[in-house]
């Protein structure tokens, strides 16, 4: 199965992925960690464009292919992004479901976003007018939608294993 997380920048999603992909024993595909790995190979000021999501399509593919869960996290801004994500599940031949993670709550998601430390070196966050400015397409389909500004970590994870129908055991 491929869990496709999106989200704008603070909305919680990072943190929901990994806590889902430790609960679930699954591989976590974040495209943040890739571009700043590729910024770092060379001109840090250049622009990666969109290579960061590229090389995580396949690292997503290779790991769905040997049979592994795989939660993609990105902030998938864009229609063309998600159909990728998609694609990779159907050349894969595995189930995609799609997760929008919101913060329902402007000043808590504010907050959020102009506090939070970086957990990748040199990762520069965005600011929060970046973030409001930010173009971030209508899902067409509809995603399950979790909104992290009233409910905690595990919540969601719980809530999110029930709504995603997962049948494997969960590591111990």
């Amino acid at each position: 199965m491929l869990i496709i997380f999106g989200g704008l920048p603070g909305s919680g999603k990072t943190t929901v992925a990994r806590a889902l992909a430790g609960r679930l024993g699954g591989v976590h595909v974040r495209v943040d960690t890739i571009e700043q790995a590729i910024r770092a190979s060379g001109d840090p000021s250049r622009d990666v464009g969109p290579a960061g999501y590229v090389v995580a399509y396949g690292v997503a593919e290779d790991n769905l292919t040997l049979g592994r869960l795989v939660i993609a996290d990105s902030v998938n801004p864009l229609e063309i992004t998600r159909d990728a994500w998609l694609a990779v599940a159907a050349r894969s031949k595995v189930r995609a479901v799609e997760v929008e993670v919101i913060c329902s709550d402007k000043i808590e998601h504010r907050r959020r976003v102009e506090t939070r430390k970086t957990d990748v070196e040199g990762l520069v966050k965005p600011t929060w007018q970046e973030v409001a400015d930010r173009v971030y397409d209508d899902w067409r389909q509809r995603p399950i939608i979790v909104d992290t500004a009233a409910r905690d970590v595990q919540e969601i994870v719980d809530t999110l294993i029930v709504e995603l129908r997962i049948d494997r055991p969960l590591p111990v």
